[in-house]
């Protein structure tokens, strides 16, 4: 399968990076990552359009063969164009459906209140690592507990040691509050990856002085010519990555089903 998307073909280099296995079967791709299969995003079915409710069945029959042990749905849908119209048939049938906004910059400036108290740095050796499963626990939006974090910060650390990009985070003192991840997904592109930050240091410019920081590595030190980042449209953080540079280019359409919490 020919992946148009930006965002998914920038996903999948990165998965693969860390660990994760992409099968293509022709008309779809089958992503797992066999050390965390709590991990929607890391075990998915990428397609090539949006499904037709008469076509959805097939795909739900499809995904619960491919991960026989996974409680969860979830698709992508590949293109770069649409939005949530496109995913109606998902909706109708209980799904989540959502339409991500994915930026790109060529160039980037300073945030217009940058954060001057902090140092930014690669994260670096077990105390640093510790600290990110910790902001990764802090979190509001994890969605299979305390197991799921361990094992995406397991993969953050492997990706971040295969020498194509780094974890960066926002120190004040020797406390990480804010992190994010860039690494290159092909030359001259390089993706973002979860932007953390710690839930009582919001709204202190962290974020934004730290996406800055980090862009300039990605065009100084990694070589890229164009960085991507995909956001939510709707939260306050994609005001962040305009005021820096950042300018929509594509969206990213993905559908999920979360497991019904036993007890």
């Amino acid at each position: 399968m020919d992946v148009r998307s930006l965002a998914f073909r920038t996903d999948l280099a990165l998965l693969r990076l860390a660990g994760s296995e992409v099968d293509d079967h022709g008309s779809f791709l089958a992503v797992r990552t066999p050390d965390n299969p709590t991990y929607y995003w890391g075990n998915f079915l990428l397609l090539p359009r949006p499904p037709t409710t008469e076509e959805l069945p097939a795909w739900v029959d499809r995904f619960r063969s491919t991960y026989p042990r996974s409680r969860h749905l979830a698709f992508g849908v590949d293109g770069g164009a649409g939005g949530l119209d496109d995913l109606e048939p998902f909706r109708l049938a209980g799904l989540e459906v959502d339409a991500s906004s994915v930026m790109t910059a060529t160039s980037v400036h300073e945030p217009p209140r940058p954060n001057r108290e902090a140092t930014y740095r690669p994260l670096s050796g077990d105390d640093d690592w510790r600290q990110q499963l910790e902001l990764g626990i802090a979190g509001e939006h994890e969605e299979s507990g305390q197991e799921f974090v361990v094992a995406k910060t397991a993969a953050e650390r492997t990706l971040s040691e295969r020498g194509v990009g780094a974890w960066w985070g926002a120190f004040v003192g020797d406390r990480l509050l804010a992190s994010m991840g860039l690494f290159s997904a092909s030359p001259g592109l390089a993706r973002f990856q979860q932007v953390k930050t710690h839930p009582e240091a919001r709204g202190r410019g962290l974020a934004g002085t730290l996406v800055h920081r980090v862009s300039r590595y990605g065009f100084e030190e990694l070589g890229a010519a164009t960085l991507v980042m995909v956001a939510d449209p709707e939260y306050l953080a994609i005001r962040v990555y305009r005021s820096v540079g950042f300018t929509d280019a594509e969206v990213q359409l993905t559908a999920q089903l979360t497991p019904a919490v036993e007890g």
